[in-house]
């Protein structure tokens, strides 16, 4: 035999690296606070802190409807506590909303007035 691989050991090591690939490119969906959801009995920055997050993910924010909203803010905003547009924090007033990272840093907070002064905001980082 010669110094190179069998046909059938290329085809091993692809199948290999495409499943390990396929399983590194599966988005992962997180429920925001877990079973306590998007309000005021949670810390977020500890909820985030044991999580692994990436690009493509997907948070679910559940919460009481008319009561919090979730509005994918800037730094500046997250930092301020106010929404440039009222009608961001309005389209997801029903109680539930599904949001996608980007890579980077993310910020999330309730648009209600007072809510995010009170700890509704999250920061999430996506590698």
């Amino acid at each position: 035999m010669g110094r190179g691989f069998s046909a059938s050991s290329l085809v091993a090591v692809g199948l290999i690296v495409l499943v390990c690939s396929a399983a590194a490119a599966a988005a992962e969906t997180h429920v925001v606070g877990d079973s306590k959801g998007w309000g005021f009995s949670v810390a977020y920055d500890s909820w985030a802190s044991g999580k692994a997050f990436a690009a493509g993910d997907t948070l679910v924010f559940n919460y009481q409807a008319g009561v919090h909203n979730v509005v994918a803010a800037s730094a500046a905003e997250y930092r301020s506590c106010k929404v440039r547009n009222s009608a961001d924090a309005a389209a997801t007033a029903a109680g539930s909303a599904k949001l996608d990272l980007k890579k980077g840093v993310n910020y999330f907070i309730c648009g209600v007035p007072g809510h995010c002064a009170a700890g509704m905001k999250l920061r999430v980082v996506a590698n």
